[in-house]
């Protein structure tokens, strides 16, 4: 099958804009350069949007219901959405580039954020649980302006790309959670309910990524990214190592580099929800544990820019197997750690943070390198799909082990999961078998086979 991005008719007829970029290597490196500036930018503003909802939501929903008990729907309802929007925002990248797809993922999302303003204005519990669907459209635009930045670099700085965009998110995830009074107090003076404010705050800034993505992200690094590996190919001046990435789909590369985000996600996501109700059980107040979760969240994003260089400099899969042992050593500290003890459940926290951190870079710069740019986009939707719901899966099993058991036990379960990722990089070390590889209809007409990899190539 030719994938419909392929244009084999016109791949070699180029507007003199795009030539440009196909020809000069200089060229090439100041819209990388560029598109970082615009994707750092972008996801300050994603970063406070994302934080500023996700602060409230639950509060609000047990608010308006008066219960509980729903509690944990807005975030049930997030990550649905996410999933969701995922394939929808690396399906549309693919056909018109990245910026209108990532652009209509936070557009969509600062949408959702208005109606849950103005469901909580008409006291309308359907029109707030369809607008949090909805609003999930803007964590997944967060999630996936990772990529954006890995387009026009090079094999040695696609993991700096990713750790970039990622570190930007932080800053506007530390913003959003310390402006919650205030947009309260900002809403109830216009007449909105108090818990309603954040949401605000998180239309405006999620509407803002997405203009910023739309109008300044030109030329589009996808769509030169396209052409220049078609050109490549064509002209068969490629060196060969740039021409392997350039003319096969690796399906074995993606099949790791997914595994190896999806394992990490669910065993981050099992142990972190729970260990608010594990401290709560044992007397910690409120304030100790937004300390221990605020500490975890910057464990998640803060060491992005030296993971980068960890990924691009000593190589993917070793640093794919350091997030197994970092997260081996976050469970084991977890499990057996007294619970009144503070410093050891920060400590916890922050090596699953780590742990995390390294397990997303290594898998995405995985899925970059394995991928041709005209499906890369559409292959990166579908495995955010997967990440999305493994960490919604870790989450609501995580509180089943508990019940059942005890949070030592969920720890010691997260703990020897994720040294599954030891066997699966092992196994992508082997010798790529002819069927693992999917070639391109420019250079062979071969169809492959049917497997578990071809959800990501079909």
């Amino acid at each position: 099958m030719v994938p419909k991005t392929w244009d084999t008719n016109r791949s070699k007829q180029h507007p003199v804009w795009l030539q440009g970029y196909i020809d000069s290597t200089d060229k090439q490196k100041q819209l990388y350069k560029k598109t970082l500036k615009i994707l750092i930018l972008s996801q300050i503003f994603g970063g406070t949007g994302l934080a500023a909802g996700i602060t409230v939501g639950a509060l609000l929903a047990q608010d308006m219901l008066g219960t509980e008990s729903a509690a944990g729907i807005p975030v049930a309802l997030l990550t649905l959405g996410s999933a969701g929007a995922a394939l929808l925002v690396g399906r549309l990248s693919q056909r018109f580039g990245r910026g209108p797809g990532l652009a209509a993922g936070f557009l969509a999302g600062g949408m959702g954020a208005v109606g849950v303003i103005i469901a909580a204005l008409i006291n309308s519990v359907v029109l707030l649980f369809t607008s949090l669907l909805i609003y999930g459209a803007g964590t997944a635009a967060n999630m996936q302006a990772r990529y954006a930045g890995t387009d026009l670099a090079t094999a040695k700085q696609r993991a700096t790309a990713v750790s970039m965009a990622m570190v930007s998110t932080t800053f506007g995830a530390v913003a959003g959670p310390n402006l919650v009074d205030v947009m309260g107090k900002f809403a109830h003076s216009i007449g909105v309910p108090t818990l309603a404010g954040p949401f605000i705050l998180a239309a405006a800034a999620f509407i803002l990524a997405g203009l910023v993505l739309l109008i300044f992200l030109r030329p589009d690094p996808l769509i030169v990214s396209t052409a220049i590996a078609n050109a490549q190919v064509e002209n068969r001046t490629v060196q060969a190592e740039q021409n392997s990435e350039s003319s096969t789909i690796n399906k074995r590369g993606i099949v790791v580099g997914v595994t190896v985000m999806v394992l990490t996600q669910f065993v981050m996501a099992a142990i972190m929800t729970m260990t608010p109700v594990h401290m709560g059980h044992y007397g910690h107040r409120l304030g100790e544990v937004g300390l221990v979760i605020g500490f975890h969240i910057g464990a998640m994003y803060l060491p992005s820019p030296l993971t980068g260089m960890l990924v691009d400099k000593v190589g993917r899969t070793s640093t794919a197997v350091s997030s197994g042992a970092t997260l081996l050593a976050s469970g084991m500290l977890a499990a057996f750690a007294p619970a009144d003890s503070m410093v050891l459940l920060i400590c916890a926290l922050v090596l699953l943070g780590v742990g995390w951190n390294f397990g997303l870079i290594s898998g995405t710069a995985l899925i970059v390198d394995a991928t041709h740019p005209s499906i890369r986009a559409k292959i990166q939707g579908s495995a955010d799909v997967l990440l999305a719901l493994s960490g919604a899966t870790g989450g609501a099993l995580s509180g089943l082990v508990v019940a059942h058991y005890s949070y030592a036990i969920l720890s010691l379960s997260g703990a020897i999961l994720s040294l599954l990722i030891i066997p699966v990089v092992v196994w992508s070390r082997k010798t790529v078998n002819s069927d693992s590889v999917l070639r391109f209809p420019l250079l062979s007409s071969r169809p492959s086979a049917p497997s578990f990899s071809n959800f990501f190539t079909h």
